[in-house]
This record gives structure tokens, C-alpha cells and sequence, in this order.
């Protein structure tokens, strides 16, 4: 082996070292007696502004705005029909494009977190501040109180300072697991997801400006059967499932039926809790502290 070469992995070595003390993994964790899993049922409702962001054409921007006339609607009944409390994890600026649905989803008892001010994270960070701090206002102005969770990349010294306690962005585990910055600080728990349980993943056309190379219209049943499969292995395991959907995409008829279906499912398991992301937070923090 040459010097190089070793150098370099040495290097490497080093810094997965480095990346991997930033991970605290939780073993086993522990749910509320009775229950042997938990599932988190989460939502995107960020509309057409990453679509915006993007400067997409018109019939992409007009797929965002379904989500927020007609899928998080469809949404809401089906959580509030199944009894389930889950997340929302939105950009500030939909309050002011869709007050009256984020009102409707703080009503039905659901937790509506941070998902950044415009679906970006400036990288200024006295300007990622002021987005912070502008989305917590906007969602706070629905809710009474000031959101504590979070799904972005927001630097969690800002997260801690302005009072959050979790964030779902990173998939290092299949378990919550605490997650520290570059500089070994600013431990802060996070609820892992992961893009195989994500429907953007699974039913989008033009995604990201892919080409017809890149479409990916799959079945529901598909999508159903694969999901399923994957709330079996972690049921077995006594362990814990993020489902992450968004209103323009699983907001179609025959994809709020999929999910009608998946739930009804999972619901007729003994022991699988189903609350809010932030009641999750709450206990692991409380429990595996």
C-alpha cells in the first residue's frame, strides 16, 4: 500500500470517527406500558413553495396548491376519522397562504411544527435566525405557543436557543437517537425518517425537475405492501416507524384510500402507539435522557 493511500484512509477512518461520535444511539427504547412500538404519521404541507423555489412551471406549482385546497383536508379527516394525532411539519409562509387549513389541523389536536420559513435554510446565519424566529411568530400566531419541533437542517445552536427539543431530518437509526453539531455540541434528540416511507418518493412526475427518465408513478397496493412490510420489521423489533406524506401527493382519492387501508392495519396490531412526534419526543427525552 502506498504512503498515500494510506494517508487517505487514515483520513477517512478519522473523520467516520468523527461523524459517528455526533450519533448517540439509544439501544432499546422503552414506550408507555402497553405499547411496543410507536408510529409517527407526519405531513409536509410546504404547498408549491419549494416548487417556487425551484422556479418550476405553472402545472408544477398548481400540484402544490391541490395541497393546500383540497389534500390537507383529505388529510385532516383521515387522521381526525382514525383518532391518530399526528404532525405537521410546515414552512412559516403557509400561514399566510392557508390559515384557515392550519387552523383546522390545530382544532383536530394535531402538532404543527417548524418545516423552515420558505422551505430553505439560509446559510447566513443571523439571516437563518430571522427565518427561524419569523416561522416560529407565524406558527405560533395559530397555535398559542411556539412550535418545539422541527424537520430541516436549521443549526441546531439556533434549534436549542430558541427552545426546540427535537428535529426529524436525519435517518443515522431506526430508533430516535440524539444528534450533536460539527462541534460536538447542541445535543438535540432526533426522530429518524427515512425517503423509503416518504410518498414523494413513490408517486411523483417532474420531481425535482427530473426528466421522463426519472417518473415514478407507482401502484398503492405497491406502495402499501412495501410500507406494511416495513411496520412489520419494526413492530417485531419493538421500534419505531416515521411515515412522512405530503398533502399534494398523497392527497389524491386513490392514495388517502391507501393510507385508509395501511392505518386500519397497523391499528388492529395489539400495542402501537400513534401520537404527535413531540409526545414521542417527550418521553424519550424523559425516559432515555
Amino acid at each position: 500500500m502506498s504512503i498515500a493511500l494510506e494517508r487517505e484512509l487514515t483520513n477517512l477512518s478519522s473523520a467516520a470517527r468523527r461523524y459517528d461520535a455526533r450519533h448517540r444511539k439509544i439501544p432499546k427504547i422503552v414506550w408507555p406500558e402497553g405499547m411496543r412500538m410507536a408510529v409517527n404519521f407526519t405531513a409536509d404541507f410546504d404547498a408549491m413553495l419549494l416548487r417556487r423555489l425551484l422556479n418550476e412551471p405553472p402545472m408544477q406549482l398548481a400540484k402544490g396548491e391541490f395541497g393546500g385546497r383540497v389534500g390537507i383536508w383529505r388529510l385532516i379527516a383521515l387522521f381526525d376519522g382514525h383518532g391518530i394525532q399526528s404532525t405537521i411539519f410546515t414552512p412559516g409562509r403557509i400561514r399566510e397562504l392557508y390559515p384557515e387549513a392550519l387552523r383546522a389541523v390545530h382544532a383536530s389536536g394535531h402538532e404543527i411544527a417548524d418545516h423552515m420559513w420558505e422551505h430553505r435554510v439560509p446559510r447566513d446565519m443571523q439571516l437563518e435566525l430571522d427565518h427561524l424566529q419569523k416561522t416560529s411568530a407565524a406558527l405560533s400566531s395559530i397555535t398559542g405557543r411556539k412550535p418545539v419541533g422541527t424537520r430541516s437542517d436549521h443549526s441546531l445552536s439556533l434549534l436549542k436557543q430558541e427552545g426546540f427539543i427535537y428535529t426529524s431530518h436525519e435517518c443515522a437509526d431506526h430508533l430516535p437517537y440524539y444528534l450533536l453539531d460539527a462541534d460536538n455540541a447542541n445535543e438535540m434528540l432526533n426522530l429518524p425518517f427515512h425517503y423509503a416511507i416518504d410518498d414523494a418518493m413513490f408517486y411523483s412526475f417532474a420531481w425535482l425537475g427530473s426528466g421522463n427518465a426519472a417518473q415514478r408513478i407507482t401502484d398503492t397496493d405497491r406502495v402499501f405492501d412495501m410500507w406494511w412490510e416495513a411496520f412489520l420489521q419494526q413492530y417485531h423489533a419493538g421500534g419505531y416507524l416515521n411515515v412522512c406524506v405530503h398533502p399534494f401527493v398523497t392527497g389524491r382519492a386513490q392514495r388517502i384510500d391507501m393510507m385508509d387501508r395501511l392505518i386500519t392495519r397497523m391499528k388492529a396490531m395489539p400495542g402501537v402507539w400513534m401520537p404527535t412526534c413531540e409526545a414521542v419526543a417527550r418521553h424519550v427525552l424523559a425516559t432515555h435522557p
